[in-house]
């Protein structure tokens, strides 16, 4: 079945299957579940991975943060959380990269701590792309940008489409 895989959480044989989300759905998930990022303010679309009737996991997909990046050939997976579902992250992120392609980008990308070893996006088909500097987005000229996440070092992941 298109879409589907094994899951772990709804116990042996359930199928994990994509469902289309709400931006309010999607920063739920993101506000219960998600380590060190708060919900989003906007997106291009979101996705989510369902385990029986049991949403484990969601993805927002919006335009890419970083300012010189063609938002017109470029998105970005912005939040992705799970439950801990087996298999989920990377359900997602190759789903993502599909409806990304099929919509024209020419290609994804998404941020991960340096810390995060990258094993769903490998398994997705992603490769790492280099690593950010880190560091505080607040600038003279951009005061009172957000401070409350992760300021580290990040890896950048990609996919060509």
């Amino acid at each position: 079945m298109p879409g589907a895989a094994d899951g772990g959480a709804g116990g042996a044989g359930m199928k994990l299957q994509i469902v289309p989300l709400e931006l309010r759905d999607l920063n739920a998930l993101v506000a219960r579940l998600h380590r060190h990022h708060k919900p989003v303010h906007g997106h291009r679309f979101s996705i989510g991975v369902k385990c029986g009737d049991s949403l484990v996991g969601g993805a927002s997909i919006g335009r890419p943060v970083a300012r010189l990046t063609n938002a017109s050939e470029v998105v970005e997976v912005t939040r992705l959380v799970t439950d801990g579902t087996k298999n989920a992250c990377s359900m997602l992120y190759a789903t993502a990269a599909r409806i990304a392609k099929e919509m024209g980008y020419k290609k994804i990308q998404t941020f991960i701590l340096e810390s995060e070893p990258g094993t769903s996006l490998r398994a997705a088909g992603w490769a790492m792309d280099g690593v950010s500097g880190g560091g505080s987005w607040t600038r003279t000229s951009r005061p009172n940008r957000r401070q409350d996440q992760p300021m580290g070092r990040k890896q950048r992941w990609a996919r060509v489409l």
